[in-house]
């Protein structure tokens, strides 16, 4: 066989709300692509890899809330990346137009794809189908890559906290973004 005829099948890539359950399978690629994420410093918080059980069970409880929903992309059929939609608490009426974007990663070896942009407008739209018209999320601003993205989306800059995280002994800052995502 002549192997310069031999071309690579594109990848095949796919967003989509999380249902209630995940299978095992799609739970151990979820953890897989969550420790490749925090290993390359992107983990929406940790700092260190978690316990395998810990993280099972950190995302098993995301699946499970009522108040979250969980976005989830896949390279051939891998999970590789999320975003979580936080709504706000039901005695929260004067911010129940608002949404939190948040936990917004790929992995490594997924990155380049696109896949990150296709996460964050799947979750624009599923925020706007359950009528909020305000995603708010914020990011270290050691993620260069992950700001320079939401601001090409129409996220607006509205402020930065200095003291935002803590990492290797040090405050790093936060940048904080809204978008509005439908009209009022």
């Amino acid at each position: 066989m002549d192997q310069a005829n031999i071309q690579a099948a594109p990848p095949q890539i796919s967003i989509e709300l999380a249902d209630e359950t995940l299978s095992l399978p799609d739970l151990n690629d979820l953890c897989d692509a969550t420790d490749a994420a925090i290993e390359a410093g992107g983990g929406f918080g940790w700092l260190e890899l978690p316990a395998r059980d810990i993280l099972e069970r950190y995302w098993q409880g995301v699946i499970t809330m009522p108040s979250r929903k969980l976005i989830i992309g896949r390279l051939d059929g891998v999970i590789c990346g999320t975003a979580q939609i936080t709504m706000p608490p039901n005695n929260n009426q004067a911010q129940a137009h608002a949404a939190q974007l948040s936990s917004i990663f790929v992995a490594p070896w997924a990155r380049q794809y696109g896949l990150a942009r296709m996460i964050i407008e799947h979750a624009e739209e599923v925020a706007r189908k359950a009528d909020f018209t305000i995603l708010n999320l914020d990011i270290r601003e050691t993620q260069q890559a992950a700001i320079a993205l939401v601001e090409s989306m129409g996220f607006v800059h509205i402020g930065t906290h200095p003291f935002y995280a803590h990492v290797g002994g040090e405050y790093v800052a936060g940048q904080y973004f809204y978008k509005l995502i439908r009209e009022a």
